[in-house]
């Protein structure tokens, strides 16, 4: 019978006397457990354990049990849930409010953003006009903020800059042609516009995102671990500022295609730096330093006393387009201008089926990054709310999204981190904030458009600039990952070197690659240890990290984390044998004696405990290591036993032909194995 009374009783922490530390204090509780000791046998009889397997059948039918189409219809369009439970008086006035912010914010940064993925500036009005209206539609996050995003614009530009037939940067006809097709000679090869190319990429990365969802892979973003993220997204932003250093410089140089892009960029932009556009120069430092005097000043200091964000953007691109057309920028200075923007809406065209195919790759990694962006912001965002965001059903609208949006001229979407948290912090409740700020984007593209004509291009990479310097200081990170450990560090520094480096598309291959990497060896790298009790708590430690442990007289207690199988099976054996002093040339000696285990040095190791609390799963390998463990230590006298196997450990133990005769001793707890090989000592 055990008879175990645990945790000693205190009346508060005092000195040893010897070195002046305070003892530990101990809480004033203390329990009584009086049971037989237990083999696992036993313990599954007596709770009734049943190892059930399913048939491929029975999921079927649970998967279609209780199935209700009308909830599921429900489930499927979430506003049908959330929008007749809508509160006027409590939301109403919040969502408004976060609506008109987030329209301002929309203005310049899809204007921005369009440019900088390759296609024309309305078309990041576009974006925020009908994909915001369907993601409002099928989503289940309330906060964020769905259009453009600096690294999948980025992303697409890429894709555009490939596949796309484009008139000589600079020339007269770049605005007249840039959204429509370009007068080219006839050739063999289809031509295809930017807009052609962008869309195409919308809608494959929808058909992905709608497969993902019907095969529940909606972790799949998970895969991409911190570090990979940012290191990715701060490689990217270095990718931003390079592309929009021309701008900044009112400077033209080529495109290029594929690996190294960015070293040969720097290289022609310095180049052109004698060949630089004073009057664009000027412009953009005059926007970068009232850009910097806004967020870092004014802005803060403003939130104290106002509700409404100051809207620096948005002030930006009313000042630059005003100044530009009454001192004539473009035509009297030579600057770049965002040039015709189309009044009204783009009639629907389904992208050409012979592009989808051409850019189905590339769509592959765009249409994960902006998932995964647009999933953790999501849960950021309801875990400070306390609701739920469903990962598959976040596909589903993203697919809704992205497709629909193809038709009307538009690039693959995703949420902007910064749009989003304005419109958390300015009150928006739902996504009715997306619908206010669509309607006032529609405005815009209905009446407004116009008359950002005259803008100036260096006055848009300005605002991204500046806006890229949150993502920038990410490289601050490498502090933490240093201290998280050097596989941490490693992914962050090979991912942002490669994306940097080669290209965005082969870096973040490269870093998901390795990342799977580091995880896999993370899971390879196996602890171990030996464990001995704390006296009078019946609790087993590693006696390496606590003083006080105790080893169990004439008992090794050897613990093991990690999985066991063919891969790791021998380094488990070296370990174990390793940690309990029993090496082959001791069993080999102690089989050329009559009584086993003298003259070896054993005498006084009677008994082995394998501690498998920390093992996940195990192999018909690691089933047959242990079976040549066990007679291994029996040949120098030595017993062994298994504690604590998970069932999963155990019901492989038990269906392992290799196991032989007679099997283990297994018990639940490693207290019960400790009792019976005393117990069994005390017999012989």
């Amino acid at each position: 019978m055990l008879n175990q009374k645990g945790g000693g009783v205190g009346s508060g922490g005092a000195s040893d006397g010897s070195n002046g530390k305070m003892k530990p204090q101990y809480n004033e509780l203390s329990y009584l457990v009086t049971r037989q000791c237990l083999q696992q046998e036993e313990f599954n009889q007596l709770s009734q354990y049943d190892r059930v397997k399913g048939t491929p059948l029975d999921a079927i039918k649970d998967a279609f049990r209780g199935c209700n189409p009308f909830s599921s219809l429900l489930g499927f369009i979430p506003i049908l849930q959330w929008l007749p439970k809508y509160h006027c008086k409590t939301d109403l006035l919040g969502d408004i409010t976060a609506g008109i912010t987030v329209a301002v914010m929309q203005i310049p940064q899809g204007m921005a953003y369009g440019l900088l993925a390759g296609v024309p500036a309305n078309v990041g009005l576009y974006m925020a006009f009908f994909q915001c209206l369907v993601y409002a539609v099928f989503g289940t996050s309330r906060h964020i903020s769905m259009g453009t995003f600096a690294v999948v614009s980025l992303m697409t530009a890429k894709v555009v800059t490939t596949y796309a037939v484009l008139p000589p940067l600079g020339s007269a006809k770049w605005n007249e042609t840039f959204g429509v097709p370009p007068v080219i000679e006839p050739s063999d090869d289809p031509q295809y516009t930017p807009i052609q190319v962008a869309t195409a990429v919308a809608f494959v990365c929808g058909i992905y995102h709608f497969l993902m969802s019907a095969l529940r892979l909606g972790t799949l973003s998970s895969l991409l671990s911190e570090p990979l993220v940012s290191g990715f997204t701060t490689a990217a932003a270095v990718h931003v500022l390079i592309s929009q250093l021309k701008d900044l410089l009112g400077v033209s140089i080529p495109r290029y295609k594929g690996a190294f892009k960015n070293i040969f960029s720097v290289r022609d932009i310095v180049e052109q730096v004698p060949n630089s556009n004073l009057t664009a120069v000027y412009t953009s430092a005059i926007v970068i330093l009232f850009m910097i005097f806004m967020n870092e000043y004014l802005k803060p200091r403003a939130s104290n006393w106002c509700r409404f964000p100051i809207p620096a953007e948005l002030l930006v691109v009313v000042g630059g387009t005003v100044a530009s057309y009454f001192i004539g920028l473009g035509p009297n200075f030579n600057v770049t201008l965002v040039g015709t923007i189309p009044v009204g809406l783009p009639a629907p065209e389904m992208p050409p089926l012979a592009l989808l195919q051409v850019v189905a790759v590339d769509a592959i990694a765009i249409a994960i990054v902006s998932y995964s962006i647009v999933m953790s912001m999501g849960l950021i965002f309801a875990q400070k709310e306390g609701y739920e965001v469903r990962a598959n059903q976040e596909l589903i609208a993203m697919g809704a999204t992205n497709i629909v949006g193809s038709f009307f001229s538009c690039i693959p979407t995703a949420c902007s981190l910064s749009r989003s948290l304005i419109q958390h912090q300015a009150g928006g409740k739902t996504q009715i904030t997306a619908v206010v700020s669509s309607l006032l984007i529609l405005v815009v593209l209905l009446w407004i458009g116009p008359y950002f004509e005259s803008l100036p291009r260096c006055v848009l990479a300005s605002i991204i600039f500046v806006a890229l310097k949150g993502m920038l200081w990410q490289v601050q990170h490498i502090k933490k990952f240093q201290r998280e450990g050097s596989l941490e560090l490693l992914v962050w520094l090979i991912t942002f070197l490669s994306v940097v480096i080669i290209d965005i598309d082969i870096g973040l291959l490269i870093g998901v690659v390795f990342s799977l990497v580091a995880l896999y060896i993370k899971g390879w790298k196996s602890y171990y240890s030996l464990l001995g009790t704390v006296p009078d708590t019946g609790i087993y430690v590693d006696l390496g990290s606590h003083q006080r442990a105790e080893e169990v007289p004439h008992i090794k207690i050897f613990k093991y984390s990690g999985a066991v199988n063919f891969a790791s099976r021998a380094s488990f054996k070296k370990a174990l044998t390793k940690e309990v002093g029993v090496d082959q040339r001791l069993i080999r000696r102690a089989s050329q004696y009559d009584a086993a285990g003298e003259g070896a040095g054993l005498q006084i190791i009677k008994t082995v405990i394998i501690d498998l609390s920390s093992v996940p799963h195990i192999d018909t390998s690691a089933c047959k290591m242990f079976s040549e463990v066990k007679k291994d230590m029996g040949t120098v006298g030595v017993s062994t036993l298994i504690a604590c196997p998970a069932d999963c450990v155990y019901d492989t133990l038990m269906h392992a032909e290799s196991i032989g005769e007679g099997g283990f001793h297994i018990f639940p707890t490693i207290h019960d194995a400790v009792l019976y090989a005393q117990g069994s000592a005390s017999t012989v």
